[in-house]
Formats: C-alpha cells, structure tokens, sequence
C-alpha cells in the first residue's frame, strides 16, 4: 500500500517540478533572459504552493469523510485538465505590452498558463499522506517519509529537464507528455482513495485515544512562527544564490535547477527514515561555507567560475539540511500534517516575497542575499568547541535556561540546543565589534597598496574571519554578528577611492553609475560587469573606450565596413560605400553612438527602461547628446520582439552587444534569432556579436549558429590594449552571408576564421541550449 502512495506522490512532484522549468523556458524569450524571470516563477509556484496547501487543509477540516475528499478531488484534477496542454496564448505570444509591469504580466501569463493543474496538483503532498496516516498501514502513524519520495520526484523532474528531456523533446513534446502523464496521475490518485477506504483505521478506543492525543498537543503560535521561519531562510537563499551565479553566467533553466535541486534535495535526506547525513555535520560545515562565501561574494572574484559556484551551492545546501533538519525534528503528529505543511508553505512564499518583490523596491543592490546568509549562520544549532572552552572564550557567558543534548547516532557528535535556548552576553557583542573593527583598520592600512580585489578581500576578512569560524562558531549569534560587523566594514572602506552617483535596481538587474575621485571617469556597472565607461574632459569625451575602442575589434569593423566599395555586380543597384543604417541590440552607455557619421541612421534596442535614463543623462554619460553626430533611435524592448517591426534588408550592420552583467541572454544566440537578424540585414551586411566572457565559451555558440546557416565568420580576440588606459579586452564574431562581405576583415591577420570543427558545438534553439558545452572549466 505504502509504495502505491510513494509512487502517487513521486508522478505528482515529478509533474510539478517540470512544469516549473518548461514554462520558464517558453516565457524566457519574451523578457530578455533576466534572472528575474525565475525568481518570479519561483514565487508564483510557491504562492500556488500555498494555495494547494491550504486547499488541502480546508477538505480535510471541512469534509471528514474520505469519499468525499477523494470525489472533491478527482473532480477537480479533471477539471483542471482543460487548461492542457502547457502553451503559450495569442495575447501571452506578443510578449509584455509596451509601458506594462514586466512582474505582474509574467505572474498572469503563468496563472493562465500552468495555474490550475499546478493548484491541484500542489495538494498531493499533504492530501496523500493525510490519507495514508488514516490505514492499517505499520507505518501510518508516522507518514513523514512520504515526504522524502515527494521530494525525489521533484528533484528527478529538475535533473531530469537538462539533461534528458530538453535534450530529445522539444517545448511542444514535452508539452504533450506532460499532459499524458497528468492523466496517468489521476488513475493514482483514484487507486490510492479506493485503498484508504479499504485499509481505514477501524473506529475505536484507539482512534480515539490518538485523536485526544493529537489534540492536547501544543502547537504555539511561536510553534508555528518558528517553522515559518525556518523554511524562509531555504527558499530565500534558493532565489539569492539563483540571481548571483545567473546573473554573471547565463540565464538558463540549467543554472537554475541546480540549487533548487538542492533545495528538494535537502528535504529527501532530512525526511527519510535514516539519517544519511548527520545533523551536527551540517551545522558545522554551515560556518565554514560561511566564511567562503563571504569572502568570494564581497571581493567580487569571477574566475575559476565552477570553483566559486560550488562555494554558494555548498553553503546553501549545508544551510538547507540545517533549517529543513530542524524542521523534520520537530514535525508534530500525523493530525496536524496539513497545518504543518501550511506552515511551510508560508515560509517559502515569504521567502520568495522578500527576493523578487521586496529587495528590490527596498534595496539598490543584491543585499538580500548577504542578509540572509547572516540569518542562516545565526538560525544552526549551537555546538560545543573544545579549543574556544580551553581559550576562555566562553567566560561569562551565561548559563542556559535550558540545555538539550541531542547525541547523533551517525557521529556521536553532540549538538547543544537550538536557537530557542541562546542568550546573549557582552562578549557576543564585544567580539564581533572588535572583529569589525580589526577589518575596518586592516582595509585602511592596505589601501595604498596595489591589490586586487580577490587580495584585498583575503587581506581584510581573512583573519577576523578565521577568528570568527575557529573560536566562536559554536555560539552561532555569536558568529552571526561577527560576520555582519565584518561585512559592514568591507562594504563601507571598500569603495573610498571613488564615489557613486546612481544606484538603482529593477526587474532587469542592479545598475551603478561610478566616478573616480577627481570625477575624470565614469563607469556604468550592471551587476558585477562594466558595460561602458566615458571619460569627461572634452579631448576625450567622445572617444569610444573599454571594449568599444577604435583600436579593437569593434573599430576595425566600423573601418571596414565604411572602407570597402559594394559593387553593383555583387548586390544590383550601386550603395553607398559607407554604411547607411546600423542596429546596436544593447545600449549600455551609448558608447557605440561615438562611431556615428551624419547622415546615417541608428536605431539601439534596449529591454532596459533604467538603463536608457541612465544613457541618456548628461551628468552621467555624453554619448547619446554629445558626440553622436546622427540622430539615436531607442527602442526599448527585447531586441527578438521590437526588431520584427522593422522592414526587412533595413541594416547595414547589426551589432549583437546585449548582456545582463556578463551574461548574454541565451534567446538571442539561437537559430530562430540569427534567422531574425538576417532577414533584416541588407545585402552585403554583417552582424557583429560580442562574445567576450568570462565563464562561456559564446564564440562556440556562434559557430554552431554560423555552420548551421553556411555563413562565413571570422574572430578578434583583442589582448593586446590591456595595459592601455581606458582599453578593455573583448573578443568579437563578424558574420556574413559571403567572405567578400566581410571586405578588408579577411585579409587582416588580427581576424582569424572561426574554425566550424573547433568552435561549432550542438545548435543552441529556442528549445534547447547547452550551457555545460560552453563552459569554461578552467
């Protein structure tokens, strides 16, 4: 009976937890490639969650029978069946209506869309072992674990999409086998009703001595708070870690399923029967994690990309199997499940709140994230620590009101309490401030060397941060406020040599405006990766600079373009030999707008609003207003949307510049979207991508685009202006229809072909995209 239920519950996680990654990737082309767009999936399938949920509670309270239950319930998954299969609409297929809330037409487009079967499969969870907890079953009393195979359909469904099901079916494929699974789903849920009316506890003095039992259980609103609680911190750092390695990476269902997987992962081993991993373990690895995490999120480090994510998906996973371990320790009885679950659900909503609708409106940069690693440090059990007892450290210290020692029986640990239990005393304060403060002298000390930021953050956190970790982790409010007080004072010494003239966040991503302190330069950063700079004095102004320079790849096409003659033999009617209209898909500071000639026509396409006020205003940059000699044309909106409206053959050149901070959105490097550019690329024209970064090998990408259409292409890869001032390194694809397209960039030995059989790799689609490909591995 057991493993008909498990097997229920495992079909409807696997069908929930598809759903999610299958509708981001339909809706991810219509807003640009943003992490955004998950972490506000994210929260519509946890608000859906908790709508399930209580929905749950609500039939059990409200109808007692279980045929009841069972016929409310069938009724509605067939009811729900006719919103199949998952597909995008007319209206959903246009995209977000220009002047629209990104957020609230994408939570909309998403009820329409998945809403009804992810409601009514959201209940399975609670409703299954509800029902199971109500057999003959040995095991019924305690229907927790079920929990555990609920969780593994969900985490087979997340590892599953990338690696077996995006590869062999396409969106509308997997649209159909999800619908025919659904049907098979609702055959389980019959069979596992039919079975609890067969195998139902007898009502007797047993019954009713449980159900007494049950009832005289304490369930506090600090109970309940506490639960809350306790799944927040999980959800919001799934969404906090999400943003910080798409953001710098790619914004692809890959990347985001791997720490939700950790996240489900975490309940399969705190739920199951055994204990795989012991509890004290986890609590220890948390303040270590910790410290990494730290370290590499305030120095900004990039490189070696997989070294750095394993720290962020390290220490959520510790923090997840501490919180969600607290969690299943603390599980009430059968009875209560429903409101036990509820609880949860809650927690994870307001987790999801708190990432993709409060931080953003209340902070300027990604602080969330920092802010609750610092709660997820404090929430682990406390521990007992050899050294720190030998050290004194804990003199003075206060005796517990209350001390339980919980021995593990994987590793004989001991664990001491929980947080319900610690009291502060005057050396959690005077530590963690002297910590800050060694930090803050530490910075000051070494501001005048040369350094680089990966140093400079050793420098300063490294020691106060070792301090911390060795001698007062076992006390984690303790630890917790020494890693704010160190955190405050790298963020606040940090950036004294120069100052910030904007900040702001949207849906989009963060963005700052910098100046040096004698305000001769300015940068514009959006996340952690520059996207132009300006100098301000008038000699300099309007000269292109950092990646866009005239030295590099960018200049040398703009010279050739203008440089070669289109003969009438080749095209028909004789052109002009200068280039006459250009696109650019991504404004960032206008630089590219310093290229520009009277007479021609420029039109930018930008899916950014913030990012064109920021262009656009003279006390930050002067491109757009000063030193374009042609009128600039903005179109704000994805470029894959806005650039169908314009007639086709209508460019000269189209420059592919468009990234969210370093991470190019992956529906602009598809077939369908090389398909878009060529047909509203004239006759002899050529299409620019910038490739350069600094996790993905994008120019593989291009090349498996370019062998697929039989074009010709040829690569820049510019290192030689690194010690120049005001120069960046880039590297750049040029791609026509013909090599004589391409005019004196054949003939120059700085641009070398772009070899099909090294670079090409499988053709990235609107349905498919292989990020671990592309990726760089060193």
């Amino acid at each position: 009976m057991a493993f008909v239920f498990a097997v229920a519950l495992f079909v409807s996680a696997f069908l929930l937890f598809w759903v999610q990654p299958l509708a981001g990737k339909m809706l991810l082309p219509l807003l640009g490639g943003t992490p955004a767009v998950w972490n506000t999936c994210m929260l519509f399938f946890q608000a859906l969650l908790l709508a399930g949920y209580a929905y749950a509670l609500a039939l059990t309270r409200w109808l007692s029978g279980l045929l009841a239950q069972a016929a409310v319930h069938l009724v509605l998954l067939a009811a729900a069946a006719l919103a199949l299969p998952v597909a995008l609409n007319a209206f959903a297929a246009g995209g977000v209506p220009e002047g629209a809330s990104p957020e609230w037409w994408l939570l909309r487009t998403l009820l329409v869309t998945v809403g009804p079967p992810f409601f009514v499969l959201s209940a399975s969870a609670p409703l299954l072992q509800g029902w199971f907890s109500r057999t003959r079953a040995g095991s019924a009393s305690d229907p927790y674990y079920l929990y555990a195979a609920s969780n593994a359909g969900s985490l087979f469904a997340l590892l599953g999409f990338p690696v077996l099901l995006e590869p062999a079916l396409t969106l509308g494929q997997q649209s159909r086998a999800w619908s025919s699974a659904y049907g098979a789903l609702f055959f389980l849920f019959a069979a596992c009703a039919v079975l609890t009316m067969r195998a139902r506890k007898p009502a007797g003095k047993d019954e009713v001595r449980d159900a007494a039992h049950a009832s005289s259980e304490p369930l506090s609103v600090r109970r309940r708070l506490r639960w809350v609680l306790l799944a927040f911190v999980p959800s919001s750092l799934v969404l906090g870690v999400t943003t910080h390695i798409t953001t710098d990476l790619v914004a692809v269902p890959l990347l985001w399923v791997i720490p939700l997987a950790l996240y489900l992962l975490s309940f399969v081993i705190v739920f199951a029967r055994g204990r795989s991993i012991p509890r004290g373990f986890a609590a220890r690895v948390v303040p270590v994690t910790a410290v990494l995490v730290t370290i590499v999120y305030l120095s900004g480090a990039a490189r070696p990309a997989w070294v750095l994510i394993l720290f962020h998906l390290l220490f959520l996973f510790a923090a997840a199997l501490v919180c969600h371990g607290q969690l299943a320790d603390d599980r009430p009885a059968a009875s209560r499940l429903a409101e036990f679950y509820l609880c949860l659900a809650v927690g994870g909503v307001l987790g999801g709140l708190f990432n993709a609708v409060v931080a953003p409106l209340v902070f300027d940069t990604v602080a969330e994230y920092p802010l609750v690693i610092l709660l997820a440090s404090y929430l682990r059990p406390a521990y007992r620590n050899i050294s720190g007892t030998l050290l004194g450290l804990r003199l003075g210290a206060k005796k517990r009101d209350e001390s339980v020692a919980v021995r593990n029986e994987a590793s004989d640990e001991e664990v001491e309490g929980d947080v319900d239990g610690e009291r502060l005393d005057v050396l959690d304060v005077l530590l963690p401030l002297s910590m800050g403060l060694f930090a803050a002298v530490l910075m000051l000390a070494t501001h005048g060397f040369e350094m680089s930021p990966v140093e400079r953050a050793a420098v300063t956190l490294g020691p106060p941060l070792f301090m911390v970790n060795q001698f007062l982790a076992p006390r984690p409010v303790r630890f917790a406020l020494g890693l704010a007080a160190v955190m405050l004072a790298a963020l606040l010494f940090a950036d004294s040599g120069g100052r910030t003239l904007h900040a702001s966040r949207n849906f989009y991503g963060t963005h700052r405006v910098e100046a040096d302190s004698d305000d001769s330069v300015h940068w514009l950063r959006h996340g952690s990766t520059l996207h132009g700079k300006q100098y301000t004095d008038a000699a300099q102004r309007c000269e292109p600079t950092s990646y866009y320079h005239r030295k590099g790849p960018l200049g040398s096409v703009f010279e050739s373009m203008r440089a070669r003659k289109i003969s009438s033999v080749d095209i028909g009617p004789i052109r002009p030999s200068a280039p006459r209209s250009f696109a650019v898909v991504g404004l960032g500071a206008g630089t590219t707008a310093a290229y520009a000639l009277a007479g021609e026509s420029w039109t930018f396409y930008e899916i950014d609003p913030a990012v064109v006020r920021i262009a656009r205003e003279p006390s930050y940059f002067t491109y757009l207003s000063a030193c374009a000699a042609a009128p600039m044309n903005v179109v704000v909106g994805d470029a894959r949307l806005r650039m169908r409206e314009a007639p086709d053959a209508a460019y000269d050149l189209i420059v592919l510049d468009a990234f969210s901070s370093d991470a190019v959105p992956a529906h602009l490097l598809t077939r369908e979207a090389l398909a878009l550019y060529l047909s509203k690329l004239a006759p002899g024209g050529v299409i620019a991508f910038h490739v350069s970064n600094r996790s993905l090998e994008l120019e593989r990408v291009v090349g498996g685009l370019v062998a697929d259409a039989r074009l010709t292409a040829r690569i820049f890869d510019d290192h030689h202006h690194d010690s120049e001032p005001g120069l960046d390194p880039s590297t750049w694809v040029a791609v026509a229809r013909r090599a004589e397209d391409l005019g004196p960039l054949v003939n120059d030995p700085r641009w070398l072909p772009l070899d099909a059989t090294t670079h090409k790799l499988a053709l990235w689609r609107d349905d498919f995209s292989d990020v671990l490909g592309v990726f760089r591995w060193r």
